[in-house]
């Protein structure tokens, strides 16, 4: 009767928590779409596309253990591509560093504590300076820091592309003369409707690749040695699709963007640190 009666005692304060927990899941904002289109077919289609560019967590698998004290610096951007270099810059990489090493359960110090030294402290860990890097390093929270991380992307290029069209016009313009030469005003009416019914139609698809490399690097804090390194690359898909007939027109573009990838690419090198490195 005991086990019973503790059974049930502990069972509350659990169905409490798991109430708890669904009432707050609730409680969350929820917003609505302000489009006169939301809901409708095209509403649909171009939110079944960006779903999956919506961010989704990584279950980091040392996530359980905390990790050593560390500093994100900015890396390098040694991409040319024009249209890379204009969105990001490395202080956008290191940010998207510093959030995901977080959720890994890393012990994330603020860049923001380094205030104006900060371009002097990178300078000391990208030249290999032990001394003036322990000098920076004697200041405030920053004396517990064990690694110094850094993400730089190596490659950003389009590597492949492909099209293809379909236009039913000259096959239109075929029904309408095979309807001339029939011989009757039946025939060339029905010619002269089929072609341009066929002439109607019209499609086209285009796809371009890009490929994206991203290398991290570990760094001992005080002895500004390269404890370890690694590289990953992920493909960027992005397409288009259009088509016609008798007047009705549709069309879709889609695909994941350059922050995007370069988060998922970020999530990927920080897997590979939670799971090596901690």
């Amino acid at each position: 009767m005991r086990m019973n009666h503790e059974s049930r005692s502990l069972s509350v304060p659990l169905g409490l928590a798991l109430a708890a927990c669904a009432s707050l899941a609730l409680a969350q904002p929820r917003f609505e779409s302000a489009s006169p289109t939301a809901g409708g077919t095209t509403s649909q289609q171009a939110n079944q596309t960006a779903d999956k560019t919506v961010y989704q967590a990584v279950e980091y698998s040392n996530k359980n253990k905390k990790g050593p004290a560390l500093v994100v610096i900015p890396g390098e951007i040694k991409s040319s591509n024009a249209t890379f270099l204009q969105k990001f810059t490395a202080n956008n990489i290191a940010d998207f560093g510093e959030l995901e090493l977080s959720n890994a359960n890393f012990q994330v110090l603020e860049r923001s504590n380094l205030g104006p030294i900060l371009k002097e402290f990178e300078l000391a860990y990208n030249l290999g300076d032990p001394q003036a890097a322990r000098k920076y390093l004697g200041m405030g929270k920053l004396k517990t820091t064990k690694y110094i991380v850094k993400f730089d992307i190596l490659k950003t290029e389009q590597v492949a592309s492909a099209q293809e069209s379909f236009d039913g016009g000259t096959l239109g313009r075929m029904a309408g003369l095979l309807g001339a030469f029939s011989g009757s005003r039946g025939g060339a009416a029905a010619g002269a409707v089929g072609g341009t019914a066929i002439g109607s139609v019209h499609s086209g698809e285009a796809t371009s690749v890009w490929v994206i490399g991203m290398r991290y690097k570990i760094i001992n804090a005080e002895t500004t040695e390269q404890l370890a390194q690694g590289y990953t690359e992920e493909k960027m898909e992005v397409g288009a699709t259009s088509g016609g007939a008798l007047g009705v027109n549709s069309s879709q573009q889609g695909g994941a963007g350059l922050d995007t990838m370069v988060q998922r690419l970020v999530q990927k090198s920080v897997w590979e640190i939670d799971s090596k490195y901690k």
